[in-house]
């Protein structure tokens, strides 16, 4: 139920009746297994503007609709509470559609998703400003998909993407940025992908910082990050890696599609590059004749393991490239060889890392398992990649 906040103080007549004309103030929904609101749904079209839905710990079968409300808080409590698609879905696009509001959602998770045009969503985000925050989509035809609006804004902490279900001739990203302002992505792992990329983003303005971007055994995605319209993009303290059944052999991806803004700058710092098996591999690949003439690359302390190039391009724009070094891939499993790497990185120290404005391109967190980050010190010594020791 919707409530007053009436003052104290309305004892008389005049005073009820300015209660009654006040303000309604946010409500908070409970839902819960059993409960007198038993589903999300049901919650979502009793709730208001700025009102917040609290989801208790359990399994929501089929449960999905369309988020209207401009201001909404959903939050998963206690042990991430569940959300299976089992054939539903809204609007034929994915398990919730937000239309277009400021918008937060933690903690919940969104797994199996199938639509007809193979689009299915655990979340699709069409305008807006939404802000997730430890949340897990796993085995969706897409993991989160948005719109192209070119005042959206996305902003993803903390939260896992994964397992594509690898349906033959579909192309599935774990995360599909569209053309929209900004797109911020930290302290989350992507694994598990299946022909499409782990994160594609077409943003205005793209930061991925303290990420575990690593496909992983099994995995089968084509670039690990592609930025194909360019942008402003920095990459910092994230550990991005094919797996041996790539269906490309670039790991980072920038202009291959062309130039929908009118700027573009590339930075990549403090990154670990992982490339198994393939000798021809390229950890950056950039197409510059279909970027702005002034666009510049930075790729500065980042440390690349396996064969393949990275290095300034002929004909690459502008920018620096300085403190990198290279490893061999060492032959171990996939979680020994990570923790092998790891322990490596005080062998390649680090080189003072500004941009031309001023920006100190040092890291400030590094990622923690399953999904997560850590805060780092400042130190007056830097090692190269994205873990520090």
């Amino acid at each position: 139920m919707r409530r007053l906040d009436c003052p104290g103080f309305a004892r008389t007549a005049t005073g009820l009746a300015l209660c009654l004309a006040g303000t309604v103030h946010a409500a908070t929904w409970q839902v819960e297994p059993g409960g007198a609101i038993a589903r999300l749904a049901d919650a979502v079209r009793q709730a208001g503007d700025g009102d917040t839905i609290l989801v208790a710990s359990g399994d929501y079968h089929g449960d999905v609709g369309v988020i209207t409300q401009k201001r909404l808080t959903i939050r998963g409590v206690g042990q991430r509470p569940v959300f299976h698609a089992d054939g539903r879905h809204a609007e034929g696009k994915a398990q919730w559609v937000l239309r277009d509001g400021e918008l937060t959602v933690e903690n919940l998770a969104f797994i199996g998703t199938r639509v007809p045009d193979g689009n299915g969503a655990g979340i699709r985000f069409e305008a807006g400003h939404l802000v997730l925050r430890r949340c897990a989509f796993l085995d969706n035809q897409m993991g989160l998909l948005t719109n192209n609006v070119e005042t959206a804004r996305l902003e993803i902490e903390d939260s896992e993407f994964g397992n594509a279900p690898g349906v033959p001739g579909k192309l599935e990203h774990l995360l599909y940025i569209g053309r929209i302002a900004s797109a911020s992505v930290v302290g989350s792992h992507f694994h598990g992908g299946h022909t499409g990329h782990l994160i594609k983003s077409r943003a205005a303005r793209t930061w991925l910082a303290y990420n575990m971007i690593v496909d992983g055994p099994g995995g089968s995605a084509s670039y690990e990050v592609d930025l194909p319209n360019g942008g402003i993009a920095t990459l910092l303290g994230n550990t991005i890696g094919q797996s041996e059944l790539t269906q490309n052999n670039t790991v980072v991806a920038f202009g291959a599609e062309g130039q929908p803004w009118p700027v573009s700058r590339l930075v990549l710092a403090h990154n670990t590059l992982l490339s198994p098996a393939l000798p021809e591999s390229r950890f950056l690949r950039l197409w510059p004749e279909r970027l702005p003439a002034d666009t510049a690359v930075y790729a500065l302390n980042n440390l690349t393991v396996g064969a393949g190039a990275f290095a300034p391009l002929a004909g690459a724009p502008a920018g620096r490239f300085g403190g990198n070094h290279a490893l061999p891939m060492p032959p171990d499993s996939d979680q020994a060889r990570l923790a092998r790497i790891i322990g490596d990185t005080d062998r390649f120290p680090a080189v003072p890392a500004r941009l031309p404005d001023g920006t100190d391109l040092a890291p400030q967190a590094e990622f923690v398992w399953p999904a997560g980050r850590m805060p780092l010190a400042a130190r007056l010594h830097w090692s190269a990649g994205a873990f520090q020791r």
